[in-house]
């Protein structure tokens, strides 16, 4: 149980700083975190389907106190929902470092929104998902407040499954679909959705009902089901989650919740899309690794991980602890490694102040370990690294990159295997 506690602290990470997808076995739902680093605050993912058709709340955004009052009385509405603008979620039940308790508020006095506003931009908003001290809230946004009469779950989604995007959806919105999918696997609905043909009328339409809108509502939510899937192709989503897509008294079917998640891969015909991109509240070591194409998480340890791959980087991180050790990160190469990376890497783990030793697991079938061997020894070298090394290398090239390390003449302790280079590296902060 112990050796499993830093893959645990590992994968929540991952989930912590990536959009997630749903997948489908049966009546199974389970979700898994892909690679990807693009971040949208909520008010920029309403503006994508605000411009693409999809009914949302009329609101505003302000980055000023007196904006936001502004904003308020340019919306002129019977009650005004006022939000934090922030990627991590509980905002509702956050409190600012101003005082102010509540990430999200509702008011039927738009005069009252500009003091609200005062007491959130420029404080810091902590919630259960932000680090301690909390995030600083630059943009507030500003929105009609629609009373919903009831509440369902959509999403338009890509499932390996099915080789393309399904259509998900469930009657029972507004609450973790893990635990309807889990509790109530009948009122999930999934529908595939033939990639050259789009999503059909008859498909839009029995969704609709399966979500349980009757009557005009019926169409009204299939020409929404319609206008999410215009969207998630425009766009190169993976994902468009609505949660929930609700009905108003007034019979209006609305998105009033979203999520995108994007392709990385089609960053280069979005770049609209992209330059929307938040980083602000990234953190600064995760930021630096991404520019190299190297998969960085901090962890609380001292024993620094050096890795390709991320199995090998988590399992890497139990060993360590089923040793006594505690990891200080989970670092990921990947595959075509090149000697900059390395060094790069090198960089990032050195300037973390808790790192008292460093551990190289390298396993290579597509890596060259000679490459890493250079790029260990040119980081030791430029670096004046004064921690302990340990270094386990094995597979392609592996004797000329022993060799490389061996006539080094730099302090590098070898190892045979990988739970040998665990106990070395926690031994060698023991003799410290």
């Amino acid at each position: 149980m112990a050796a499993s506690m830093a893959s645990q602290a590992i994968v929540r990470g991952l989930r912590g700083s990536s959009a997630k997808y749903l997948f489908f076995n049966k009546s199974k739902l389970a979700r898994v975190s892909p690679r990807r680093w693009l971040n949208l605050q909520e008010y920029q993912s309403k503006k994508l389907m605000q411009d693409s058709g999809v009914t949302v709340q009329r609101f505003f955004v302000a980055d000023t106190a007196s904006d936001a009052l502004e904003a308020a009385k340019r919306l002129n509405a019977k009650e005004i929902v006022l939000k934090a603008q922030i990627l991590a979620g509980g905002r509702g039940k956050g409190v600012f470092d101003s005082g102010l308790k509540g990430g999200v508020h509702l008011t039927k006095d738009p005069s009252v929104v500009g003091e609200l506003a005062s007491k959130m931009l420029g404080y810091n908003l902590t919630t259960k998902q932000t680090p301690k001290e909390g995030v600083k809230v630059k943009m507030v946004m500003v929105a009609e407040a629609l009373d919903i009469t009831r509440e369902t779950y959509f999403a338009i989604l890509m499932d390996r499954s099915c080789n393309g995007p399904v259509m998900v959806g469930s009657p029972q919105g507004g609450v973790d679909i893990e635990e309807v999918a889990a509790k109530m696997p009948e009122l999930i609905f999934k529908e595939v959705i033939d990639i050259f043909e789009g999503v059909r009328d008859d498909q839009a339409v029995r969704m609709a009902a399966n979500l349980g809108f009757k009557g005009p509502l019926e169409r009204q939510a299939a020409d929404q089901i319609k206008r999410l899937y215009d969207l998630f192709l425009k766009v190169d989503a993976t994902q468009v989650e609505v949660n929930p897509l609700g009905e108003t008294p007034e019979g209006q079917v609305v998105c009033f919740d979203a999520k995108i998640n994007f392709d990385d891969n089609a960053e280069f015909r979005q770049k609209d899309v992209f330059a929307m991109d938040d980083m602000t509240e990234s953190d600064p070591t995760e930021t630096e690794a991404a520019r190299y194409d190297l998969k960085y998480i901090g962890l609380d340890g001292n024993i620094a991980c050096f890795v390709n791959g991320a199995g090998l980087a988590m399992a890497t991180c139990d060993i360590i602890d089923l040793h006594g050790g505690k990891p200080a990160n989970f670092l990921d190469l990947g595959g075509g490694v090149k000697e900059n990376q390395v060094y790069q890497a090198f960089k990032l783990l050195t300037a973390d102040p808790k790192v008292e030793a460093i551990l190289v697991n390298i396993f290579g079938g597509i890596v060259n370990c000679a490459i890493i061997a250079n790029g260990i020894t040119k980081a030791c070298r430029e670096l004046e690294l004064k921690v302990p090394l340990v270094v386990r290398l094995e597979g392609t090239n592996v004797q000329e990159a022993k060799r490389i390390l061996s006539e080094s003449g730099l302090p590098i302790t070898a190892a045979n295997d990988l739970d040998d280079a665990a106990k070395k590296a926690v031994a060698a902060i023991a003799k410290k």
